[in-house]
């Protein structure tokens, strides 16, 4: 194995061992150094033979080559580090679409760093500014509420970001999320059909564009099928108090005797702590009430019936969101976008 040590004058026992370079690697290999960058960048080119392939990747591993980042960020101005910012990490949804944005960052050579906000505006801004002061090339954002300001700053600053699952209607941006208002209009028609005609839709007390289209839907839905709005309910929950307000609000409506014959759950997380109540108060599912949820989580499978939900294409928005923020750090010149992609209906026992 080649190695090639220095011994410092500082004393016998100090003993550097020098950094492996591709010119090692592509000596050992018994190949150009172009060669050596080509397999090493996964870079494809009809003139790299199988065989060379396997000599440089077998001398890179004995070797223990590890590549030079930061004189390849010299050389390219990037470096190849992508930051993604949600609202809350510990919520199966965006767990799951932080996964897919990780894998598909991965697939074009980029590194992924993860924040986590928790709503907090405050935090929001830190986080970025972060992320912007370790050079990341881009960001995919879950907007919190009232952060249009901030983002066309960073706009202003040359920064490319994509926004994803939220949209800021007075901010021209790049955008990837589904029709919040169709998809609740559908699930809403879905209960309505089912001779559910006393709905209770359970969302947040919030200035959040993409859960007032949800709010939006839910109206229309009544409307288009003459079904009183007098006769169902809107119900607004405080995020930090999920438990205790959902308890309270639904032993109001379910007892002593039910007032409503469905529940509409505008999140997962209103949706588990909603079903958790149910048990809890005896409330037979689907015989006394109907139940419907967005999003598709593990919780719902120890639930006695399946759970009808809104799924949404979690895969499809994260590949969109890498291949956007993509084309835009390589080209500036970009056109914004909004890609509305389709949620599906999935019908359970519960609705």
């Amino acid at each position: 194995m080649l190695k090639r040590l220095i011994f410092s004058t500082f004393g016998a026992n100090n003993v550097v061992v020098k950094k492996v370079s591709i010119k090692d690697v592509a000596k050992k290999a018994g190949v150009s150094i172009a060669s050596v960058s080509y397999v090493l960048n996964n870079r494809k080119d009809s003139r790299i033979s199988e065989d060379t392939i396997k000599k440089v990747k077998n001398a890179a591993q004995e070797l223990n080559y590890r590549p030079n980042k930061i004189a390849k960020s010299l050389k390219t101005q990037r470096t190849f580090t992508f930051g993604l910012l949600v609202a809350d990490i510990a919520n199966p949804y965006f767990s799951q679409l932080a996964r897919i944005i990780e894998d598909a960052a991965k697939h074009i050579g980029c590194t992924l760093i993860i924040g986590s906000c928790d709503e907090d505006k405050e935090k929001f801004e830190d986080l970025i500014n972060t992320f912007c002061d370790r050079q990341v090339d881009g960001l995919i954002i879950a907007p919190v509420a009232n952060s249009a300001n901030f983002l066309e700053r960073i706009q202003k600053q040359a920064i490319p970001f994509v926004l994803i699952d939220r949209y800021i209607p007075s901010l021209r941006a790049t955008t990837i999320g589904i029709d919040n208002t169709e998809v609740t209009f559908k699930g809403t028609e879905h209960l309505i059909k089912n001779n559910r005609k006393k709905i209770a839709f359970i969302s947040y007390i919030t200035d959040l564009q993409h859960l007032l289209d949800r709010e939006i839907g839910f109206k229309n839905a009544l409307k288009a099928h003459k079904v009183p709005i007098k006769n169902s309910r809107l119900i607004k929950v405080d995020k930090d108090f999920i438990d205790r307000d959902i308890d309270k609000n639904l032993k109001q409506l379910l007892t002593p005797n039910p007032v409503i014959d469905a529940l509409f759950f505008s999140s997962n997380k209103l949706a588990v702590a909603g079903l958790k109540t149910l048990v809890k108060l005896g409330i037979e599912v689907p015989e006394k009430i109907g139940v419907l949820a967005f999003d598709e989580v593990e919780a719902y499978k120890v639930f006695k019936v399946p759970v009808s939900h809104i799924k949404q294409p979690l895969y499809e928005i994260g590949v969109q969101a890498v291949t956007q923020l993509e084309k835009m750090i390589k080209d500036p010149q970009t056109k914004f976008q909004k890609t509305t992609l389709e949620a599906s209906l999935i019908v359970g026992a519960s609705s």
